[in-house]
């Protein structure tokens, strides 16, 4: 069973430079054919400062993190136990290409159900910008199967 003792617990935190180049290739790859997310004149055109970043793509920033493992190793998790159980996001401001975002995730909730079959890791996240402006707040759960109900 994950020790529930870690919950509150700052994981590091972590500054991403938001480049050009990465949003158009993000809103290329889920398909996003709006020019605004990879046209610098249409961006700008319709009162953005430089590209926005396209709605999910600071759970891909969130991967930059200098150890993106962390969390799992903090926790004794085992890759081939876990799931990608769901996120949210929280969005208090736009942020676009040429940002530099700040990360700072926390341990927020870990918990079981079934009889300790499943466990559930909920890892909160705050975005802030460079003029620390909160961007958004990010919610990442991380399912952990544990085959024998917990008896690992």
């Amino acid at each position: 069973m994950i020790d529930t003792s870690y919950i509150g617990t700052s994981l590091p935190s972590f500054e991403v430079m938001v480049e050009r180049g990465r949003l158009a290739l993000f809103a290329k790859a889920i398909g996003q054919d709006d020019p605004l997310y990879s046209d610098l004149a249409t961006a700008r055109g319709a009162g953005h400062p430089d590209l926005p970043v396209p709605p999910t793509f600071l759970f891909c920033l969130e991967m930059d993190a200098p150890d993106p493992a962390a969390l799992r190793k903090l926790l004794s998790i085992d890759i081939a136990r876990v799931l990608h159980g769901e996120e949210h996001f929280r969005y208090h401001r736009q942020a676009h290409a040429g940002d530099r975002l700040r990360f700072e995730p926390v341990i927020a909730d870990i918990h079981a159900k079934k009889g300790g079959a499943l466990e559930f890791v909920v890892r909160d996240t705050r975005v802030t910008n460079q003029h620390g402006q909160a961007v958004a707040d990010l919610r990442c759960v991380t399912v952990v199967r544990n085959p024998q109900g917990g008896d690992s």
